[in-house]
């Protein structure tokens, strides 16, 4: 996995996914939360706009998911 750099300006499709990955991963804390986030849209940059609030939040899900097993 590449860890993503911060981006340079803000990303609607990436605070929103924050703010719900945070409320329902609590004991994860927000670091990784956000880096999961970051790097998930870095790696999904070619996606069509109106479909990446989706595609953001449902593969950081994933693999906050898997960070816990």
């Amino acid at each position: 996995m590449t860890l993503a750099v911060p981006p340079t300006a803000p990303d609607p499709s990436v605070r929103s996914a924050i703010a719900r990955l945070r409320q329902e991963f609590p004991e994860l804390g927000p670091g990784p939360i956000v880096l999961v986030v970051r790097t998930c849209r870095e790696e999904l940059r070619g996606s069509p706009t109106d479909a990446l609030p989706e595609l953001v939040e449902r593969l950081a899900r994933q693999r906050l998911r898997v960070s816990l097993d």
